[in-house]
């Protein structure tokens, strides 16, 4: 409960917090951003959540690794789905708008859809999986539930709907460019660290899960595990 109480106290200070912000830096819209507020809380939420769970032995140690990892975590998928196309653009309307009003209105359609799995399933990772993609602090439980259900990296294809989604709305050919240009290096990540590493962790449970929920694309009905 004690917990529970500190993490509420934070979300409270968050929201008071805004309109300092918004006058200090024209950044600061950034940081408002719903995506960005719900990242934040969730991380904070596990760095509460890990130092009650690690009040004995090296609890000391424990906590301090899960807020790093947590931190990183939680300030990546901000960092290239809002603060990168912020730095590149200005979210400034290019005119005329390459596909007009359609291409806006899908462009809102997938920020929203990529800001809400980010927000999401970074939150799932946390606070069920109780851990991070971190080396130094990982998950203890492989998480299947949520956006999981439907593909297996939400984060990293919600990140790339927000940036698409940006580069639609503000009629930016240089966001899909970013968008295409980060895919590299988050494949490479994936296939060649992330799934070896979840595979030795977790054995059969995650063989199951990845025969049944692709990487990228998601699936049109979610998977439920057995038993």
């Amino acid at each position: 409960m004690a917990a529970l109480r500190r993490s509420y106290v934070f979300e409270n200070r968050l929201r008071r917090s805004t309109p300092e912000l918004r006058k200090r830096s024209s950044g600061a819209l950034f940081f408002r951003s719903p995506c960005v507020r719900g990242l934040m809380v969730a991380a904070h939420r596990l760095a509460v959540q890990n130092g009650s769970m690690t009040a004995s032995g090296d609890a000391a140690r424990d906590k301090r690794l899960a807020e790093i990892g947590t931190a990183v975590f939680a300030l990546a998928p901000a960092t290239f789905a809002g603060l990168l196309p912020w730095v590149m653009t200005r979210w400034k309307v290019q005119r005329p708008v390459p596909g007009g009003l359609a291409a806006q209105c899908a462009g809102v359609l997938l920020i929203g859809a990529g800001a809400a799995v980010i927000t999401n399933s970074f939150a799932r990772f946390a606070l069920e999986g109780i851990g991070t993609p971190a080396h130094f602090a990982p998950p203890k439980n492989l998480v299947v539930s949520g956006f999981y259900r439907f593909v297996r990296n939400p984060i990293y294809v919600g990140i790339g709907a927000a940036i698409t989604g940006q580069g639609l709305l503000f009629g930016e050919p240089k966001l899909f460019g970013l968008a295409a240009l980060g895919a590299v290096p988050v494949v490479a990540v994936v296939r060649l660290h992330e799934e070896p590493t979840l595979a030795r962790k977790f054995g059969a449970e995650y063989e199951d899960y990845r025969a049944n929920v692709p990487r990228w694309l998601p699936r049109l009905t979610p998977w439920q595990q057995q038993g």
